[in-house]
């Protein structure tokens, strides 16, 4: 009876997995991280929660010798950076394929699917630089693994931003690639049929509020009642998803390519950053996709099957550039430890259940880097939280996210206690001059998370940092990292919004209701002085700025110090933009 019961509970683990997924769905991971996870961790987790498919944005070696050996089909990337060099020179890419395709094949290799030549290379923001390399590099790279004998079964493709195709009328059915891309996309097409490889496009949702708020909600999630659905020619669409896929298909169609499959290369919502950005609202967007994954119904331009979809993303990154936006670090279904941050059925059907998280993740000490009430020096204090935010990430204190109106004290903790993590907890990171203190009682409120760092193999990297001792310290060199969204992924200081309103908000903390309003009015301002577009937005923002100022002065509130405030943010703008 024991050897049956043995028996049964073997069969199971081994025909029945840990847990079963919508049909397509698989995850991007990217490691654009200070502390990246193990990499064998991070495949487990995989396996722990049944997802049979990744999306790579490199060839890293340690991810690469992780997934060997398992059946996880993998979609393994290759940065912008390197379409010059793959384009000019075909050895380059019989190198790249030996080097990270064939080294990695075998009866125990990684299951690789496709290779995804450059990330987004036609975004408008590029000014063209990738329009003439991404379909040559892409022919080198088949060439190379026809070559070497696999070209048959690794597709070769590109992930296309949503921007590459547009509609007219604002219907899908409607829907065209951008004129200035249109022999582009024809030659890129044209490879893609002959070489039977899908379409990749990514989609975000999040970029409809986050860049138009009076947009519908409701259309971002799956879950439109019908009184915003877009109406095409009698056909209703309930969600920006579904209509952004048929606006693709219909660009497909009229380059005459209609039959070529469509997969979502990244599709997600982020938890943090931005008052959109919060796990109640991706806990909604993914059980609304992967309800719609489930039903395998499709769209109604394709009404036989629903794209693979990829989410974005499998963890978060802390060293993303946030030039997107603040919530760019923050795209991860799990932390950056592994944890996952809400229940989420995999399925699609709906059910509250818990994803598994990273196994024996190593942290350090149960310690955190807090503000000192009692120092001196509180005249230094909005200098030395600027310095931290400079060097560490503080998107968590931006309005609407995470630690956002706290107050003057968490604001601080915050900002010393990401510093101090960043830094392998050494001790000379927990100074700033006495304005910071080492605590033993997890210091996290609410909504607001003190994470501890964990244990990697680069943990002693940065054993000699240390807060800064005086106000004339000088910032650490930034890195820099490639990223799916940029060229390359600046530090924190790259951006004039990060450490000079967090000054800002210091001065303002009794206004908080107002400034959070106030805040991304003003940021939005300086975009739109940037781009020199939606101009009557930009003047809609700085009235309301100047109606800010009116409270301000009305209620009495900080008003020397506002104004201060606001001389050195003026000032960081000023040097920024011109």
């Amino acid at each position: 009876m024991l050897r049956a019961q043995v028996f049964l509970w073997a069969y199971i683990l081994i025909f029945f997995p840990a847990s079963v997924v919508a049909q397509g769905l698989g995850v991007n991971w990217g490691v654009i991280a200070s502390h990246p996870l193990d990499p064998k961790i991070v495949v487990n987790i995989l396996k722990d929660n049944g997802i049979k498919k990744v999306k790579l944005f490199h060839a890293e070696h340690d991810i690469l010798t992780a997934l060997s050996g398992t059946d996880i089909e993998v979609m393994v990337g290759i940065p912008n950076h390197s379409l010059e060099s793959l384009s000019e020179k075909y050895s380059v890419a019989q190198a790249w394929v030996k080097a990270n395709i064939t080294a990695y094949m075998g009866k125990k290799g990684v299951n690789f699917k496709y290779v995804a030549v450059g990330n987004e290379p036609f975004l408008a923001a590029y000014n063209g630089t990738y329009n003439n390399l991404t379909l040559p590099a892409m022919k080198n790279i088949l060439k190379a693994l026809n070559e070497a004998g696999v070209g048959k079964d690794i597709k070769v493709s590109t992930p296309l931003n949503g921007d590459v195709y547009i509609t007219p009328t604002y219907k899908p059915s409607d829907g065209i690639f951008r004129h200035d891309l249109a022999d582009i996309m024809n030659g890129i097409c044209e490879f893609l049929h002959k070489n039977d490889a899908g379409c990749i496009v990514n989609i975000y949702p999040l970029l409809n509020v986050y860049q138009d708020p009076g947009f519908p909600e409701p259309y971002t999630f799956f879950d439109d009642d019908g009184s915003n659905c877009m109406d095409d020619h009698g056909v209703k669409y309930r969600s920006v998803f579904d209509s952004n896929i048929d606006t693709l298909v219909a660009a497909l169609k009229a380059a005459n390519f209609s039959d070529i499959p469509i997969i979502v290369g990244e599709g997600g919502w982020p938890t943090d950053g931005n008052i959109y950005a919060t796990t109640k609202n991706a806990k909604k967007f993914y059980n609304g996709l992967l309800k719609r994954m489930a039903t395998n119904e499709g769209t109604p331009l394709r009404p036989k099957q629903y794209p693979d979809v990829y989410m974005f993303s499998l963890l978060d990154e802390d060293l993303k550039s946030i030039d997107p936006g603040m919530f760019e670090r923050h795209w991860g279904i799990f932390s950056f430890d592994g944890q996952p941050k809400f229940p989420m059925d995999l399925s699609g059907k709906g059910q509250n259940k818990s994803l598994v998280g990273g196994k024996n993740v190593k942290y350090m000490e149960k310690q955190w880097c807090v503000y000192n009430k009692d120092a001196s020096n509180q005249k230094d204090l909005a200098v030395k939280v600027a310095w931290a935010c400079n060097s560490t990430d503080c998107t968590t204190l931006v309005p609407g996210a995470s630690c956002s109106g706290m107050g003057i004290d968490m604001n601080a903790s915050v900002a010393f206690n990401m510093y101090y993590q960043m830094a392998n907890q050494t001790k000379g990171a927990c100074d700033f001059e006495g304005l910071a203190k080492i605590v033993k009682q997890d210091p996290s409120n609410g909504t607001c998370r003190f994470p501890i760092m964990i244990k990697t193999i680069q943990t002693t990297s940065n054993s000699n940092a240390s807060a800064p001792k005086s106000s004339r310290s000088s910032t650490p060199s930034s890195s820099t990292s490639h990223s799916p969204f940029q060229t390359h992924s600046p530090s924190p200081s790259s951006s004039p919004f990060h450490s000079p309103l967090l000054i800002f908000q210091f001065f303002v903390a009794d206004c908080t209701p107002l400034f959070d309003h106030f805040l991304a009015d003003l940021i939005f301002a300086a975009v739109a002085i940037k781009s020199a577009v939606r101009i009557a937005d930009y003047q809609l923002s700085l009235q309301r700025v100047i109606t800010f100022g009116f409270a301000v002065w009305n209620s009495r509130v900080a008003l020397i110090q506002a104004s201060s405030a606001a001389l050195l943010l003026l000032a960081a703008l000023l040097r920024y933009y011109y």
